[in-house]
């Protein structure tokens, strides 16, 4: 079964692990959201510990920037793949699937950044139309990309896919009906994914990075001083974790970076 005994101790090396410069070496994983806020965080980890990364978002100029970031840092050079979830037809996540395997043969790790907020109104006058981007590109685009590259995680000796998760997604609060719907979505989809795969080399986790100085953060508290909250580069030791050989094993979790 999923979800292993985990105790209060590794959790908290979990959120503190520090990879080392190899430790990713030889593995590859493609990032959403990788121009930005916590997708651009991991993606830069990654790399910093030797991953070769696939870079994925919507703008080809931040993925340029992080791009560009990798490189000068001396990491692997990384691929950028752009992707715009909310407008992506099937056959653009299938281009994308067999040019993984073409170029890389294997996909070791999944990341699932990429998100939107949506608005934070009473469901009496929250948006239709509105709704259904946020459960399409935080829920439906996860699971579509998820089930398009699984022929590449499938050939990896440890692959591992992680979703992100927020604690709006463990309890609802008013007025956060289509976000916290989409992450109750997304916790749901990796349970029932862990479990499914619990018996292959693909693990299946989550991680809830908290308060970050995000552009996500500033639209959701506009009067909050997002200098007052921690920088993505501090909340990733989760995610690096998670792809790295330590966690070995561990699926079904759902872990906090703070």
């Amino acid at each position: 079964m999923p979800t292993p005994d985990l105790t209060a101790e590794r959790l908290k090396r979990a959120r503190s692990f520090a990879a080392e410069a190899d430790s990713l070496a030889s593995r590859t994983v493609l990032v959403t959201g990788a121009g930005s806020g916590i997708g651009k965080a991991v993606a830069l980890a990654s790399a910093a510990a030797g991953a070769q990364v696939i870079l994925s978002g919507r703008s080809v100029k931040r993925l340029e920037t992080s791009f560009e970031e990798i490189v000068k840092a001396g990491g692997p050079e990384p691929s950028i793949a752009p992707l715009d979830l909310e407008k992506a037809l099937a056959q653009q996540y299938d281009e994308l699937a067999v040019a993984v395997l073409k170029r890389y043969e294997k996909l070791d790790g999944l990341v699932h950044c990429a998100g939107l907020l949506g608005v934070l109104a009473p469901l009496s006058h929250y948006d239709v139309p509105t709704f259904y981007r946020v459960m399409h590109v935080n829920v439906t685009a996860a699971f579509a990309l998820t089930q398009v590259l699984q022929p590449a995680l499938e050939q990896s000796a440890d692959a591992s896919i992680i979703f992100t998760s927020s604690g709006a997604g463990r309890r609802g609060k008013a007025y956060w009906t289509g976000y916290a719907a989409s992450k109750f979505a997304t916790e749901g989809m990796m349970q029932s994914l862990a479990d499914e795969l619990s018996n292959t080399r693909i693990r299946v986790n989550a991680v809830n990075p908290g308060k970050a100085r995000t552009a996500m953060r500033r639209q959701a508290f506009p009067s909050e001083d997002l200098a007052t909250l921690p920088e993505p580069s501090s909340l990733v030791g989760p995610y690096l974790w998670l792809l790295s050989a330590a966690s070995s094993g561990v699926t079904g979790l759902s872990c906090d970076a703070q």
